[in-house]
This record gives C-alpha cells, structure tokens and sequence, in this order.
C-alpha cells in the first residue's frame, strides 16, 4: 500500500520541464509572504474602523484593479512576451504593498489596493501563458497542479505567519514583510529563469492552432468564464466574509483564522498533485469541474451549522478544498486548450478577468449581504451560486444524442423557415 501510494505520487510529479519547476519555486517564494489578502477585510473593520459596506467597497477596488491588470496583463503578454511582464510585475507588487500599508484614509486605501491590484493581476496572464508554453497538452493539468501547489504552500505558511506578526509586531508590519517576499521572488525569478532562457526554450510540440478567433468572440469560452465567474464568486468569500464571521460570530482570534485558512493550503499540497494525475487521466476537464462546484456547494451548507460546534468550520474548509482541486486546475486547463498559440495571453488573460469579476462582486456581495441578512443566508446564496455553476459546467459539457441534434435541427428550420437540411 505504502508503495503503491509512493508510485503515485512520483507518477504525479515526473516528467515536467525544468522551467515549470522553476517557476513554481518562484510563486512559493512569492505566496510564503502573502499575509496581506487573508487579513484585510479584518483590518480594514478592527484596526481602521471602516464598517461592513465601507470595507466591502475598499475590497471591491481590489477586484476592479484586478479585472484592469488581468485585461492589460493579457493584451501585453502577447505583444512584449510573458518574461518581461512577469518581472516587472513582481517589482511593482512588492513596492506597491509596502506603499498601501502606510494610507489611513478611505479613499486612499481605494486608490492604494487597485493599483496594488492592478499590477499584482497583471502577472496571472503572463504566468499561465508562460506555464502553457513550457508544457505539453498531455501534462498540463499536473503542470497547473504544481503551480497551485506551490501556491498553497506558500499560502499555508504566509497567513499563519501574518497572525504572527499582528500578535508580535503590527498590522504595518504585514505589509511591508508581504512586500518584501514578493521582491524576494522577482530576484529568484531573475536568477533562475534569466532573459535569455525564454528565447532559448522552444516551445514544446503540439498540435494546437497558432492562430484562432479571439477569446472575445468565442461565444462557449465567454459562458464558460461566465459560470467560472460565479463559482469563484462563491469560492472567494472564504477570504473576504468568513475572517469576519469568524472573528465577530465565532470570537477566533487572527492566529485561529490563520490556522483554520492554512489547513485548506496543507491539504492542497499534501493531496492536489495525485488526484490532478489520476483524475486528468480519466475524465475531461468540464465534468471533473462540476463535481468541484458541487463539493464547493456542499461545503457552504456545513458552514451554515457553525455556530453548533467547531466541526462544521473544519468541514466546510475540507469540502471546498476538494472542490477546489477539481475545480481549478482543470479550469486553466480547459482554457489552455480552448487558446490558439497566438492568443495565450488573451485567453488567460479573460480567465483572469472572470475572476477579477469575482473580486469586485464577492466582497460587496458577501458583506452587505451579511450585513442586512445575515451570515447564514450568506452561505445559502453561496452555495446556490456554486450549483449554477456545476450546472453550466455540464451544459458546457453536454453531447446531444443524434436524434436529438437531428429534433433541434428541425425546430431551427421551422423556425427560419428554411429548406435546407
């Protein structure tokens, strides 16, 4: 058994490029600091004072910059290549956290967060535009599996540490240390994959089109971020409504919240690589994602019985992260395939937008609706928005039987009154 297990899991990890790796050790780095985003609405109603709503709007200029930089991450992927604007990204990040730290005022802080978010959003496109170059069709949902675990890695470590260093030294503090890793990574970045490395890799052989109708226009990848927008709607009040409810209805302290945060991370690490293997073996991407929303759904329903005993929030945390992991990976994926060479950027960059989408709506969502109905209904209308998004998942999915293509073919001829078959 203990053997067998062991086989998978060096099954899940072989055969990935060097650059893959590399650029996973960098998003580790960079995610190890990341303690601003877990505690920020937290912040901005304890330390600044700013009531449900004002907070809710200040983390919606998160999602708003973060739809600007997903668009303008993409367009200049495709135009100055993904190296560059990853780099320069990293810089700007880290000076900007460092920077929103110091601003006290409302709108300050509307300003300071969109452009830290614009920038920070900028560097998604580029990343999964430079992860689908380094990859092969036939890997590349593990290739997406190792970045998220590196990601959650880091994540599993960077909010334990932000409550750390509330408890030790101060909210100010956070910021400046979350801005330093992220300098910390640009240089790891540049040291490990330098300028000339991107030029020198060629991409790996595929049989994808170079060259294609623009993401724009793609009438299936537009619904499919559609509903991916709404799951991640869902998905993203763990960190904009659940610090507060935990720390307001459940009386956690930081420490706790960034304990309870961080089992989602260590279970992503510890189980993401071989399910992605296993499951990427057997199934498309969309119906693996419909089961992820379902378990995302399912796992908004414990929440609802928190109050009763600590069980339900650790329930909660266990469902939504294996909806999570057959949700996400495979999301990059499926768009992956759905973009002409030409148009990586583009197509990431839209999938970045869907949930720069999610950004905006989630936390004024999440707290006002907290705020005038209550934390229950909260998690009632989260769950109702990960089923939508499962359902879409398999509409998306659905083959019609011949006859029933040959039926709908018939209701559209009677209905333009044409002859043709």
């Amino acid at each position: 058994m203990f053997r067998r297990t062991l086989d998978l899991y060096r099954e899940a990890f072989s055969g990935l490029r060097r650059e893959v790796w590399y650029l996973s050790i960098v998003l580790l780095i960079n995610r190890s600091g990341a303690m601003v985003i877990p505690f920020l609405t937290v912040y901005l109603t304890s330390k600044r004072g700013f009531s449900l709503e004002e907070a809710g709007l200040i983390m919606s200029s998160f999602g708003v910059g973060s739809l600007v930089g997903s668009y303008v991450g993409g367009w200049i992927t495709d135009r100055f290549g993904f190296y560059r604007v990853q780099f320069f990204t990293l810089i700007g990040s880290g000076l900007l956290f460092a920077g929103v730290g110091q601003l006290d005022s409302f709108w300050g802080l509307v300003l300071g967060i969109f452009a830290l978010s614009t920038v920070t959003d900028a560097f998604r496109p580029a990343n999964q535009a430079a992860l689908a170059y380094y990859s092969h069709p036939r890997n590349r949902a593990r290739a997406y599996g190792l970045l998220r675990l590196a990601v959650n890695l880091g994540f599993s470590m960077g909010p334990v540490i932000g409550g750390i260093v509330i408890a030790t030294l101060s909210y100010r503090w956070l910021f400046v240390i979350n801005g330093i890793s992220v300098l910390m990574a640009a240089l790891a970045f540049r040291l490990l994959l330098p300028p000339g490395r991107q030029g020198e890799a060629e991409p790996v052989d595929t049989d994808e089109p170079v060259h294609g109708v623009s993401a724009y226009r793609n009438l299936r990848y537009l619904a499919f971020v559609g509903f991916t927008m709404l799951g991640a709607t869902a998905f993203m009040q763990v960190f904009n409504s659940l610090p507060v409810f935990l720390k307001d209805e459940l009386l956690f302290s930081e420490a706790q919240i960034g304990g309870l945060i961080a089992i989602n991370g260590l279970l992503i690490v510890v189980l993401e690589m071989p399910l992605v293997h296993k499951v990427g073996e057997l199934y498309r991407p969309l119906p693996v994602m419909m089961i992820g929303y379902l378990l995302i759904a399912a796992g908004y329903l414990f929440l609802e019985g928190a109050g009763l005993s600590l069980l339900f929030p650790l329930l909660y945390i266990f469902m939504l992260t294996m909806g999570e992991m057959l949700s996400m990976p495979f999301s990059s994926t499926y768009a992956a395939a759905q973009a002409p060479v030409s148009r990586r950027g583009e197509y990431m960059g839209l999938l970045s937008i869907g949930w720069a989408g999610a950004f905006i709506i989630a936390p004024t969502l999440g707290l006002r609706w907290a705020g005038h109905f209550g934390f229950n209904s909260l998690w009632g209308l989260a769950a109702v928005l990960s089923l939508i998004s499962a359902l879409g998942m398999w509409l998306l999915n659905y083959q019609p039987s011949r006859r029933v293509r040959w039926r709908l073919g018939k209701l559209r001829r009677r209905l333009t009154g044409s002859k043709q078959p």
